[in-house]
């Protein structure tokens, strides 16, 4: 028996030893942490359990058989954070730089599999050379039954990806599919074909960074939603975001108390729009003023700066905010904004976490750019999402909605809950000058002061239109309140809509304009 023991111990500590002190050390100085302490760092302190951690490639090809790959190159298991259960993977760059083959696959799909029949959260960190050349089909085999269960799990079970090395070709495919991407500034990258690749083909002489780095996909193609400093960094945003999502889509998000007041109020909201209507101010702020401890949990922040999207509580219940941001662009939606808001709410109404929409929106943003690039259908995407959701719905309009946009930030004719406005909120079919412009033109025109007469008309189009009343006389605003008690009124309503329940039309599914 001790002879056995010695031998069991004896295989761990190879399987423990990834691909080396050389490889691992390798690995640090590239300012990464290794698959085995991303995990440590990531589950509760001695909470992880390793499944098949004696698993082994089976190729025939090449010099493979002859070669240990430890654990075949990732890491299984399950654990707990913070307490909760949860299921992850790890990619080992230190053996055979974490290539993916038909085992390698196999363990990762295994523990998906288990995640789902657990109805618990997968977690995956990608560290992967890619597919692994000597198994040849297997590898990609191993790819495609990835991607079968990252479309099973969808809406299942929230599925985030840490990107923390290189992630090229088919391996960028997965982490897509996935609901949360994280990257690792100047260590992690995303490409379907690397700077070699595309100099051989277009002659163009391009950087890993500049290419698929972490600012890119952020910043520009929207692919990733956290640009990190470093690992330890990306596992503690991941551990703070798993804090306010439930483990299955049967749950609901974790009540937390948070202690901050119910009731709390804020007259610092009635001075924060500004007297200037074309000036802009924070969005940020309002959002840090209504959430519990003022904490707010922000993806894309570096993407679609025009629009804000995140998590944070309300009387430790989770939400989802989506606001427009008037520094930026005056918070006009467009293109990637609609993209940006269509994702996040997809997310927040299968994962049963109610939606806040903060509206401060003048149109859409005009141009010819966004008329090809496909406004209609981007736009038309955010009007689905917003009526496809059932979760409750709240929505305030701050300062202005105009026309389309109006309709398009959860107004009540998509089905919003609750709207509140405040007292200066100014929703019409277009701004004064635009309109007035357009109903008295022929008046304008003949004016003795054109001038004059055009800003008399703005004047009076503004005494008439410039208020919520007639939106509330309506019934489309369901109440006028002073700033300040903003906080307590979506208090009030999200209790009065938690059992809130909806019946639709029975059907496969939508065909979502895409």
């Amino acid at each position: 028996m001790e002879e056995k023991l010695r031998e069991l111990e004896s295989k761990l500590e190879k399987v423990m030893a990834q691909g080396g002190p050389q490889a691992v050390e390798q690995q640090h100085q590239r300012g990464k942490l290794t698959a085995r302490e991303r995990l440590d760092l990531f589950f509760d302190p001695g909470s992880f359990q390793e499944l098949d951690a004696f698993v082994h490639h089976r190729s025939v090809d090449f010099d493979m058989p002859h070669q240990e790959i430890a654990g075949d190159g990732v890491i299984t298991g399950h654990g707990t954070v913070q307490g909760r259960p949860a299921c992850a993977f790890a990619q080992d760059f230190t053996s055979l730089a974490g290539t993916l083959g038909e085992m390698h696959a196999h363990k990762i799909c295994k523990v998906m599999d288990l995640a789902m029949r657990l109805g618990v959260p997968i977690i995956g960190f990608n560290d992967s050379g890619g597919a692994r050349i000597q198994e040849g089909v297997d590898a990609l085999a191993g790819y495609g039954n990835i991607f079968y269960r990252n479309s099973l799990a969808s809406g299942v079970i929230p599925q985030i990806s840490a990107i923390m090395g290189p992630t090229a070709g088919g391996a960028v495919y997965s982490p897509a599919m996935t609901d949360w991407v994280f990257m690792v500034k100047n260590t992690s990258y995303m490409f379907i074909t690397g700077p070699d690749v595309v100099k051989q083909v277009t002659g163009e002489d391009i950087s890993f960074e500049e290419l698929g780095g972490a600012m890119v996909h952020s910043a520009q193609s929207g692919v990733a939603h956290f640009a990190c400093d470093s690992d330890a960094q990306a596992i503690e945003i991941i551990r703070e975001l798993i804090s306010y999502l439930p483990a299955n889509n049967q749950e609901d998000p974790p009540l937390v108390d948070t202690g901050d007041d119910p009731a709390r109020t804020d007259p610092a909201l009635d001075r924060i729009i500004p007297d200037d209507p074309k000036k802009g101010y924070d969005m940020r702020e309002v959002i840090l003023s209504l959430v519990d401890n003022g904490v707010f949990l922000e993806p894309h922040y570096h993407y679609a700066q025009n629009l804000i999207v995140g998590f944070a509580r309300l009387a430790g219940r989770t939400v989802g905010f989506i606001a427009n941001q008037p520094q930026v662009l005056a918070g006009v939606l467009d293109i990637d904004a609609s993209d940006k808001a269509t994702r996040f709410i997809r997310f927040c109404d299968a994962f049963n976490i109610p939606l806040i929409t903060l509206a401060d929106v003048p149109g859409y943003l005009p141009g010819r750019n966004q008329e090809h690039g496909g406004i209609i259908r981007h736009g038309a995407k955010l009007l689905w999402c917003y009526s496809e959701a059932t979760v409750p719905k709240l929505t305030v309009i701050t300062r202005k909605a105009y026309g389309g946009a109006y309709i398009a930030m959860c107004s009540q004719h998509l089905g919003a809950d609750y709207v509140l406005a405040w007292p200066g909120a100014e929703i019409a079919v277009m701004g004064a000058e635009g309109a007035s412009a357009i109903i008295h033109r022929r008046e304008i025109r003949e004016a003795s002061d054109p001038g004059g007469k055009l800003q008399e008309k703005i004047k009076e189009y503004q005494s008439l239109l410039y208020n919520p009343y007639i939106a509330a006389a309506r019934g489309y605003v369901d109440a006028v309140i002073q700033p300040r008690d903003t906080r307590p009124r979506l208090i009030q309503a999200l209790e009065l809509l938690e059992n809130k329940r909806e019946l639709r039309p029975p059907k496969k599914h939508g065909n979502i304009p895409m």
